[in-house]
């Protein structure tokens, strides 16, 4: 196999550690799932801090699934960025921390987002909106998975269809 084909795929396997901590401050959106009253899904993009083993984000004041988090703290979660294919999934519990404020907790956090998602004008871009209520989640993950290269994970692979074994199919990997 040539180094180039090596390459392009990455690292197929799980992530380490040490690669989800560096994984997570990359400034990669979450999609965010929970649950409406009715017992049905819904799902939004958002951004998030990743400290001391959980999440962190912050709805704005008339952010629906932020209603859903407080009535309902059930979630599950996808990080994950398509180039590389490289993602955090799992689920756990919202855990309310602030009702609609200003200059709350979320504050520090929201300013540490400003720069990992909008880089050095992230702090502008958050200061236009400093008088606006947020609220404060913190989500505790009960399951974790993690993702990265292009290929299949070992569990998706059926042997014996008449194409290449699951080896042959990732021997550059």
């Amino acid at each position: 196999m040539s180094d180039a084909k090596e390459t392009w795929r990455g690292k197929v396997r799980g992530m380490t550690p040490e690669e989800v901590e560096e994984f997570l401050e990359l400034g990669v959106n979450m999609y965010l799932a929970c649950l409406k009253p009715d017992g049905t899904p819904y799902i939004t993009v958002c951004w998030h801090e990743w400290r001391d083993g959980v999440f962190w984000v912050i709805p704005r004041q008339h952010s629906r699934w932020a209603e859903y988090l407080a009535n309902d703290p059930r979630v599950s979660f996808v990080v994950e960025q398509p180039k590389t294919l490289g993602k955090v999934l799992g689920s756990g519990e919202a855990e309310l921390i602030e009702r609609p404020n200003i200059g709350g907790e979320w504050v520090p956090i929201a300013t540490r987002m400003s720069y990992r998602y909008l880089g050095e004008n992230g702090p502008t871009y958050l200061e236009s909106t400093m008088k606006q209520p947020r609220w404060l989640f913190r989500i505790k993950p009960e399951s974790f998975e993690t993702w990265q290269g292009v290929g299949w994970a070992r569990r998706y692979w059926v042997e014996e269809t008449g194409g290449p074994s699951y080896e042959e199919a990732h021997a550059s990997v």
